[in-house]
């Protein structure tokens, strides 16, 4: 690994290790196959666009310069356990609080250190939705295991959480276990293929024309990771994404747990609401611990 990227992560390592975030860029220079500038990084969220649960979202574009910030549990409380949190947008922006921060925080709360990743939206002309996101995401995997001693993880503990899009790039990463871009440091000699994952309300699973046949760039394989998965029927996104990619899952073997409700439509986050849906962290938690995820080693 780089020099310069350990010297930069141990100088930060004290702000973490206090219950501070450690933000790290993810590539030493430019992010791969940037070509022309997409405008100043900014909030995006208009005044009037959807409040959820009572409070505004921040809904992040033009992300160019793609970053890891992880949070750390109490000492008391840590696990050992690590997650890479990816929150949704459609690929187009970040609802960097609803789906990030604040599942960061949640994650504190159990034990488990998390690392919300800043992977650069919107989509990029002339490439597929989620290829820019996918060497973010995987470039944030080598860089979480690479760094595992110093961040006080265990490397064969560190998971994925998605959302939405971000529960779609979460999947993506669960298929595609070999670096898409030319590797850049000895991070990228490390597996990127998560642990465990976490998909909450996914789309972009299955092909609506084919059948809801899962989609080949989320393509299962006895080498999946095991996977937990919510959604509510009534999501716009269709609830199809979630079944189907769970039949998958049980064909090929792979331990997996599926919640599915009634109402709760989309893009909740684990704000609280009416809907039972919202009670989906405490599922997770109870999974996460029947993995043995959740075991002080």
């Amino acid at each position: 690994m780089q020099k310069l990227a350990v010297l930069c992560l141990g100088l930060s390592l004290a702000f973490s290790c206090a219950g501070e975030p450690l933000t790290m860029d993810l590539w030493p220079k430019e992010a791969p196959g940037e070509k022309e500038p997409i405008g100043d990084e900014k909030d995006m969220t208009k005044p009037t666009e959807n409040l959820v649960a009572g409070k505004r979202v921040i809904r992040l574009g033009n992300v160019s310069k793609p970053t890891l910030t992880l949070t750390r549990p109490p000492k008391e409380k840590d696990t050992g356990a690590a997650v890479v949190i990816f929150p949704g947008g459609a690929y187009h922006i970040l609802a960097m609080d609803l789906e990030g921060t604040e599942v960061a925080e949640w994650l504190n709360s159990i034990g488990v250190s998390a690392a919300v990743v800043k992977y650069r939206v919107p989509r990029r002309a002339g490439r597929e939705k989620h290829t820019a996101p996918l060497e973010d995401a995987q470039r944030a995997l080598g860089l979480m295991r690479a760094n595992a001693k110093e961040l006080g993880i265990d490397p064969k503990r560190i998971g994925v959480l998605g959302f939405s899009a971000g529960g779609h790039l979460a999947a993506a990463l669960c298929a595609t276990p070999q670096r898409t871009y030319a590797g850049v440091d000895d991070a990228d000699k490390l597996s990127c293929r998560p642990d465990f994952s976490v998909l909450v309300y996914p789309g972009y699973l299955t092909v609506k024309e084919a059948g809801d046949k899962v989609a080949p760039d989320v393509s299962v394989t006895t080498n999946t990771p095991p996977t937990f998965l919510v959604m509510s029927q009534d999501d716009g996104v269709r609830v199809e994404n979630v079944l189907h990619y769970f039949l998958a899952l049980k064909q090929a073997k792979v331990p997996s747990e599926l919640h599915v409700y009634p109402t709760g439509g989309h893009g909740y986050g684990l704000r609280r609401t009416d809907h039972f849906v919202t009670t989906w962290p405490d599922r997770a938690t109870d999974w996460m611990r029947s993995q043995g995820l959740l075991e002080r080693k």
